[in-house]
């Protein structure tokens, strides 16, 4: 039976994946992102819609829209995101708003926007993309760990709250997996750029493996849906081997020490960036 789903952040990346996996299933597609532009390669029988996710008004325009096209929906997939990192002292509050701004209340407009047409229905689907590190914390990514793990807790929270009104709640949390997403991170530390883009470039999954997994576990209503081995390990070490988990950790924490002081002492004398400081970053544009 053919199902109308809106993906958000559907342009690219995990969201395009997930579009053209849905579509290949005789899904009724719903995607959009922020460009005012539909992607080149949009999936057969897929739609396109604007959507901002920081913006109620295009919320709304996007509820009304589904209302009068597709008469309702299926399944939202909250998906669109943006990435940032770095040690604490290199992170500046008004980065921590924008990554809270997309990433968490992101999520929490669409929930709120379309639980109403949801529970009218009696029948509904929300599937939020957190993250693995909104399970586990690795060091120099407080931003992102935080709003991720907050993404977890809504979720959770809502399966629990809307289960009486028929409707279920899934959160994906991929751990690093090969995407555009290293490309669009944001944040002045130096040392976090090419770490991140190292771990994500060196993972054996992509893209359309992950949107597989995803839409089986969507398929069986998973409340949490793993999407990897290395994650999985990572969460089950945190909740049955604490001890191993937490020296994990410490020792990436040390890792990343070194190669500061590293880096520091290659770039002595020229000017090293101080905590803090950085080119001024585009706010408002979300990365896929």
């Amino acid at each position: 039976m053919s199902r109308r789903i809106l993906i958000t952040g559907g342009a690219s990346g995990l969201g395009a994946a997930l579009a053209a996996a849905f579509s290949a299933r005789g899904d009724r597609v719903l995607v959009t992102d922020i460009g005012a532009e539909a992607p080149a390669q949009l999936p057969a029988g897929a739609s396109y819609l604007k959507l901002d996710v920081t913006s109620q008004e295009d919320w709304d325009a996007a509820r009304d829209h589904v209302a009068a096209e597709f008469g309702g929906l299926d399944i939202l997939v909250n998906n669109a995101g943006v990435a940032a990192g770095g040690r604490i002292e290199y992170l500046d509050l008004e980065e921590w708003r924008w990554i809270t701004e997309i990433n968490l209340f992101g999520v929490v407009r669409g929930c709120r926007t379309f639980t109403p047409m949801f529970k009218e229905q009696g029948s509904g689907h929300l599937v939020n993309t957190a993250s693995m590190a909104g399970l586990v914390h690795p060091p120099a990514m407080s931003s992102y760990n935080a709003v991720k793990a907050a993404v977890v807790a809504v979720s959770e929270t809502l399966r629990f709250e809307l289960h009486p009104f028929g409707i279920d709640v899934s959160v994906i949390c991929p751990s690093y997996f090969r995407t555009n997403l290293a490309s669009s991170l944001r944040g002045t530390d130096p040392l976090m750029d090419g770490t991140a883009k190292k771990l994500i470039n060196k993972s054996k999954i992509g893209a359309e493996e992950i949107a597989a997994i995803v839409v089986r576990g969507v398929d069986k209503r998973q409340p949490l849906i793993l999407t990897d081995k290395p994650g999985r390990r990572a969460y089950w070490a945190k909740r049955l081997l604490r001890p191993l988990y937490d020296r994990q950790m410490l020792d990436f924490g040390t890792k990343l020490r070194r190669g500061a002081e590293q880096a520091a002492r290659a770039t002595s004398g020229a000017g090293r960036p101080a905590p803090g400081a950085g080119t001024e970053k585009n706010h408002t544009k979300e990365a896929p």
